[in-house]
């Protein structure tokens, strides 16, 4: 089993930061690529940042310069580091993470749960 377990959302005001975390537990034997998707009520599901093994990083057009994604391999975690948050940046965050498990071939995606950003004008 894998697990992608989220942290650190809530609430702030525009303007303010938040930190997101997601770890990847269980019968992993490496991680490729992890990301951050959100979701809007009413719109569909959007990358948000997503980052290689080796570092390389992509993001929206509508973060770029606010939002910063990084990874600690060793603890197979993610973070996004979100700064000069806007009321649009309200949303369900999802991490997820592209891995190989012990055993069994082939690389597939797993999503964590959601966390909650608000951000209020």
């Amino acid at each position: 089993q894998v697990q992608l377990v989220e942290s650190g959302g809530g609430l702030v005001q525009a303007g303010g930061s938040l930190r997101l975390s997601c770890t990847a537990s269980g019968s992993i034997f490496s991680i490729t690529a992890m990301g951050w998707y959100r979701q809007a009520p009413g719109k569909q599901r959007e990358l948000v940042a997503a980052i290689t093994r080796g570092g390389s990083t992509n993001y929206a057009d509508s973060v770029k310069g606010r939002f910063t994604i990084s990874r600690d391999n060793a603890k197979n975690t993610v973070y996004l580091h979100m700064n000069s948050l806007k009321p649009e940046d309200t949303a369900v965050y999802y991490c997820n993470a592209d891995l190989l498990r012990a055993g069994i071939p082939g690389a597939y995606r797993y999503w964590g749960q959601g966390t909650q950003v608000t951000v209020s004008s």
